[in-house]
């Protein structure tokens, strides 16, 4: 099967208007000390904008206000949009909003998508998805908060941490075991809990290294202890155990974004490190000039192309039949993807020196959020693991003899001093 990553001309046209909106309105912002107050009213501007192009939440299907664009499409808009951080709030896709928006419209019945989706899409609530815990590290298989069913109401008590945005989040979408004796894959849950449910203790947000402070845009990444919290059955979003489900459904699409989102910031780096390349003088020449760096430029050139290939063709392959049969192609973007972002950042920073160590460029910002790309959702082992697995499956063992195996050297050695008494024969 052909692959095509092409788009119509009018799409294209919508692109090139994203990336000088991006350029001239949006990474600007970066140099702004802002609070939330600040940002919501300097941004909604911004946003109706975004929202005349018909480019408002556009991982939605129309029906829910979104575009209804394909994965293709999608990725080639992240792609833009990862240059600077505030660019997918401003768009309606900032996770983890917009991955709770996809979960509710999927699993969410109506009131739950009247009360909760609908408010998240027109930007008026926030949301956090309550999944990962201390110990149970990247085996989801390991969760252990529960939730039991009391009449009418779940009783939640857990405990979780990196609950990204709890602290400014409206509700939350927590994760919990609803049914500890089948396998956790059918018997775990998620279940919508206000963030002002008695018994929802929010400890603290986790300093990190992307940002050690607590607070900011950022919405921090919560510790949260869950105790007695009792919610109405109907927050459950979906079926009893249908929790890992609707996690794939959500994780699937969200890691193409991710990816694409990576290699936007990898270019906005690759292209300060190719400006000061052929900018700076150094020991008599340009660093353009230096073997060392032109090894970087194109080294990186050619990671960041093959990184983009994956992706749009795991975005293609999700597009023709389904995210749950591009398992592996979703997989090997997440560790390829996070990689590249790495290593190209780190050589941007060394071409720049001090400059680059120094706050004055988003440089030393950018590689402290791309070391953690190695870890969220799902650390690069675990994927590389499920990869070789999945490929190691379509192959089979061979039937070795185990008696008078000749090894190769020992025929090599047989084949040719045969060769030898042929030609002296024949002399």
């Amino acid at each position: 099967m052909a692959w095509d990553f092409s788009t119509e001309p009018e799409f294209e046209a919508k692109l090139a208007w994203m990336r000088e909106f991006v350029r001239e309105e949006i990474i600007p912002l970066e140099t702004l000390d802002l609070d939330w107050a600040t940002y919501d009213r300097i941004t909604q501007p911004l946003k109706d904008r975004v929202k005349e192009q018909g480019l408002w939440a556009s991982h939605l299907p129309p029906e829910l206000g979104g575009g209804g664009f394909g994965q293709v499409k999608l990725g080639l808009m992240h792609e833009i949009l990862g240059q600077c951080k505030y660019a997918p709030g401003i768009f309606g896709n900032q996770a983890p909003d917009s991955g709770n928006a996809e979960l509710l419209s999927v699993g969410g019945n109506e009131e739950q998508k009247e009360r909760w989706m609908h408010p998240l899409l027109r930007g008026e609530l926030r949301s956090c998805f309550s999944m990962t815990e201390p110990g149970a590290g990247a085996d989801p298989t390991m969760l252990s908060t529960r939730a039991v069913l009391d009449g009418d109401d779940y009783v939640i008590n857990g405990h979780k941490w990196f609950s990204s945005n709890a602290s400014v989040a409206d509700f939350l979408i927590v994760m919990a075991v609803t049914d500890p004796d089948v396998s956790p894959y059918q018997g775990s849950s998620m279940i919508v809990v206000p963030v002002d449910t008695p018994g929802v203790n929010i400890l603290r947000d986790i300093p990190v290294m992307d940002h050690p402070w607590s607070g900011g845009l950022d919405g921090g990444h919560a510790e949260i202890i869950y105790t007695d919290v009792r919610v109405p059955r109907e927050n459950l979003v979906g079926n009893p155990g249908d929790g890992f489900k609707l996690a794939q459904q959500r994780l699937g699409p969200g890691r193409i974004h991710h990816a694409m989102r990576w290699l936007g910031q990898s270019k906005r780096a690759f292209d300060m490190l190719c400006e000061r390349a052929v900018s700076r003088i150094a020991h008599g020449s340009r660093l353009a000039d230096k073997q060392m760096v032109q090894d970087w430029v194109a080294t990186s050139a050619a990671d960041m192309q093959a990184a983009r290939l994956l992706t749009l063709h795991a975005a293609w392959t999700m597009d023709q039949v389904g995210a749950s049969n591009a398992r592996n192609e979703i997989a090997m973007i997440k560790y390829w993807g996070a990689r590249v972002l790495h290593d190209v950042i780190d050589q941007a920073i060394q071409v720049h020196g001090s400059l680059g160590f120094s706050g004055d460029l988003p440089l030393e910002q950018m590689y402290r959020a791309a070391r953690a790309a190695r870890i969220y959702d799902g650390p690069d082992e675990v994927h590389k693991e499920s990869v070789a697995r999945r490929i190691l499956r379509g192959y089979q063992a061979t039937e070795v003899p185990t008696e008078h195996i000749p090894t190769r050297r020992e025929a090599a050695r047989k084949k040719f001093a045969e060769q030898l008494d042929l030609a002296t024969a024949n002399a």
